[in-house]
């Protein structure tokens, strides 16, 4: 940890100057050395990444300010947009910000400034000076949803002893998979820390209102490929050609690839038109959707959902939303990232695997009685990982709040 700390010191300036490089101003650079506003009540850290991991969280926040009024909610995030999104949430007792740097000067400055009742930390996010800093100050350390994919665990055991260090204060650890868990106990941390396997961004999806939906009729010719990367539009469209389907929405997991996608499209000499124009679904026979904040739509729009991110070698991404809006789920081979979940559902005939040479063929079974059966299916499972309650419980008897 000395060495580490050390590293982190001498690399400060470069961090500062990178930070100042992306457009980040004097609050931010602030904000990264840890000079925060101390809270005007009991406080508690939450940290997430970016914006994923901080709406997959947003309900436990929204749960305990409710059950505690008066509690302060820090929250912290890497990026400036996560942030603002936070900031938009205009919830009552909480404070967004940048998340310091992991040295032990900024992250110790947030923890006495502060003084939380615990830090929770969400998804993949491992930090050893901020953790090492919580223990010396008698701060309780929490994982939420902890992901530790084969390759990040990989890297972690090049430094196995920080790793072991780092994962050793930890109070509690509830790991998105049971794979993940498993690489988190082998790279250090306690047997007793460990708690249920939990997928947040399944409960967060499992506790929003219910989706309104078009009748089947009206969807079941529709096929979205939501949050595709590289290399999955042209596979998309080699299938959609002869599937006798009659729609397809192409939503890219990064809009800025639209142009690209346009040129494929327009290569192929297939009628398209792009969202950011202001096109509506069904003024040509292909959308592309190159904009951001409209996945509900597409997903209540269409009967069939292929998950990007899974033919690609990427790791895939949620399930828990086409789910929730009725959509038969296809996905291809490359799973890491949400591995359970999609072996819960097809083991329950919920999702369907496919490859390129068989999408085609899968597409033209899936009628609007097996969408519908597989729908069901997923929305069952969905339900299934509870209400969080627990999780809340848990938090509340961990730090006190």
């Amino acid at each position: 940890m000395t060495l580490y700390r050390v590293i982190m010191a001498v690399l400060l300036p470069a961090l500062l100057l990178q930070a100042l490089w992306r457009g980040e101003g004097l609050r931010d650079l602030r904000q990264r050395l840890g000079f925060l506003r101390p809270p005007a009540g009991p406080g508690l850290w939450v940290h997430g990444a970016s914006n994923g991991e901080l709406t997959s969280a947003r309900w436990i926040v929204a749960d305990l300010v409710a059950a505690h009024p008066g509690l302060q909610v820090l929250i912290t995030s890497n990026t400036r947009t996560a942030r603002q999104m936070v900031q938009d949430w205009q919830m009552p007792g909480v404070t967004a910000a940048l998340a310091p740097l992991d040295s032990g000067g900024a992250a110790g400055r947030v923890l006495r400034r502060w003084s939380p009742r615990g830090l929770v930390s969400l998804e993949g996010e491992l930090w050893p000076a901020r953790f090492a800093a919580a223990q010396a100050l008698g701060v309780p350390v929490l994982m939420l949803g902890a992901r530790m994919s084969a390759r990040s665990a990989q890297m972690w055991q090049r430094v196995a002893g920080l790793a072991a260090r780092t994962l050793a204060v930890v109070t509690h650890a509830s790991a998105q998979d049971e794979g993940s868990m498993a690489r988190l106990t082998a790279l250090g941390l306690p047997q007793a820390a460990l708690g249920p396997v939990l997928d947040l961004k399944a409960q967060a999806v499992a506790r929003l209102p219910a989706a309104t939906r078009l009748p089947r009729a009206e969807r079941a010719g529709w096929l979205l490929a939501a949050s595709t990367h590289e290399g999955e539009e042209a596979v998309v469209l080699d299938a959609f050609a002869t599937s006798g389907l009659s729609h397809l929405i192409l939503a890219p997991r990064h809009p800025r690839r639209a142009p690209a996608i346009a040129a494929l499209l327009a290569a192929r000499n297939i009628t398209f038109v792009q969202r950011s124009t202001g096109a509506e679904p069904g003024d040509a026979p292909v959308l592309l959707a190159d904009t951001l904040g409209e996945m509900d739509l597409w997903y209540a729009r269409c009967g069939i959902c292929l998950i990007g991110g899974t033919l690609a070698d990427k790791g895939g991404h949620t399930p828990w939303e086409p789910a929730r809006h009725g959509a038969a789920i296809l996905h291809g081979p490359s799973l890491h990232n949400f591995a359970r979940p999609f072996a819960d559902l097809d083991a329950a005939g919920a999702a369907l695997a496919v490859t390129p040479a068989s999408l085609a063929m899968i597409l033209r079974g899936l009628d609007g009685p097996a969408q519908d059966r597989m729908a069901l299916g997923a929305v069952q499972i969905l339900q299934a990982n509870g209400d969080g309650a627990a999780l809340i419980r848990t938090i509340c008897r961990i730090t006190g709040v």
